[in-house]
């Protein structure tokens, strides 16, 4: 079977939208990305799991034990959403126009979301192409309860 046959099925496995951030409180820098590939992964410890490509925004930072932040995109308010979306310039805070704030474990917060979830990385996996990180859960924040999380279907599953 060819690879874009088996992509394509693939593809269809629903996923949610996130912009994962991350803050150094020493140098004061803020990264972030869109994801779409975050699942818990255990109750006890809370944990999840997330995608990420090795050279992504925010690798480095979380990779070096930041705390980092979940930010859940809800169906209120995607205006943040775009500009993760499209890309930005890398020299640039990608958080100065975006309301944010700092959650008790420094977790960089978007206060548009739908939630936000504070973790920091136990371990990781290199399976494929994307590094899989492993992360407990440290502290979560409800913002806009009534609103629903952003759900992502691709077209393919050999690409974003």
């Amino acid at each position: 079977m060819l690879q874009s046959d088996k992509a394509a099925s693939v593809g269809l496995i629903p996923s949610g939208l996130f912009i994962v951030s991350v803050y150094d409180p020493k140098t004061q820098a803020s990264d972030g990305y869109l994801a779409s590939w975050v699942q818990q992964i255990s109750f006890n410890p809370l944990l999840i799991a997330m995608a990420i490509k090795p050279g992504r925004p925010a690798y480095d930072l979380i990779k070096a034990g930041h705390p980092f932040c979940v930010n859940v995109v809800g169906d209120h308010d995607k205006t943040f959403l775009k500009h993760f979306w499209k890309g930005y310039d890398p020299a640039q805070n990608p958080f100065k126009e975006i309301p944010n704030h700092l959650g008790e474990f420094n977790g960089l917060i978007i206060d548009q979301a739908k939630a936000a979830i504070e973790c920091v990385m136990v371990s990781s996996s290199t399976p494929g192409d994307h590094e899989i990180i492993f992360a407990e859960v440290k502290a979560s924040h409800l913002m806009n309860a009534e609103s629903k999380p952003m759900v992502h279907i691709r077209k393919s599953g050999a690409d974003y």
